[in-house]
């Protein structure tokens, strides 16, 4: 767990890099290296580091002391437990699981829960998802194309405009998904797991945010784009998109 002095002096030097569009201070970096290097992290969470980039994530998604952040449908919880130690006693972690999968996924998020003080368990509708507090970040991990899928029974548009409500003015959207080839649009989300990320931004867009960056860190040129993302031969290891979208405010 991060010593309250290392919190505090991230925190100082966050407030004193307000604004900035650089990236993060050694300091804080400093922090995100000692959160990827904590021992309750599972093991095979661990093993999966150099392929997901834990540091380089937190660092894009600007993940501060004192931040309110909601990770949708966390799963096991790869993100939350990088999230938590980050955000620490003064910020918020909020594990949204969509109710259509709550059964199946409320035990994963309970754990979470009992692991960290700072992680609130949130069910709701993803049309209608909302926290009992205003989020500085919200963050999803290869699930927006879940969403596309018609079992899930989602209205894209309106899950947008509700993450873009449930933000603080400012505040950041983060996606993380499976790439798909040009043109595809959200034709393969079922078939393959993969979307177009010039659709997905266009959707995201049209909820009211602003580009603000993306990072190739997670992109691989080896991966074709044609197979199942659960295929042997690429699982773990698909060519992903990393988008940063902002709240004008």
């Amino acid at each position: 767990m991060l010593k309250p002095s290392v919190l505090a002096v991230a925190a100082a030097l966050v407030l004193s890099a307000c604004g900035s569009v650089a990236g993060p201070s050694p300091q804080l970096a400093g922090v995100y290296d000692t959160v990827v290097a904590d021992p309750r992290r599972p093991a095979d969470e661990v093993a999966r580091d150099p392929f997901r980039h834990p540091a380089d994530m937190l660092a894009f998604a600007r993940i501060e002391p004192g931040d309110k952040v909601a990770d949708i449908r966390p799963g096991a919880g790869y993100f939350t437990r990088l999230f938590a130690p980050v955000v620490g006693d003064t910020g918020k972690v909020y594990a949204f699981v969509p109710n259509r999968t709550a059964e199946r996924e409320n035990p994963r998020a309970d754990a979470l829960v009992a692991a960290y003080p700072n992680v609130v368990r949130v069910n709701g509708d993803l049309n209608t998802l909302s926290f009992p507090e205003p989020l500085d970040v919200v963050w999803m991990s290869q699930e927006y194309h879940d969403f596309h899928i018609p079992a899930f029974n989602t209205d894209v548009a309106l899950m947008n405009r509700a993450i873009f409500d449930a933000l603080k003015p400012g505040g950041l959207f983060v996606v993380v998904d499976h790439s798909g080839r040009p043109g595809t649009g959200h034709t393969e989300v079922q078939t393959l797991h993969r979307i177009e990320g010039a659709s997905l931004r266009a959707e995201v867009e049209a909820a009211g945010f602003v580009f603000d960056g993306e990072t190739t860190v997670l992109a691989n040129p080896a991966d074709d784009r044609t197979v199942n993302v659960f295929d042997e031969a690429i699982r773990g290891r698909t060519d992903q998109f990393v988008y940063r979208f902002r709240k004008p405010g």
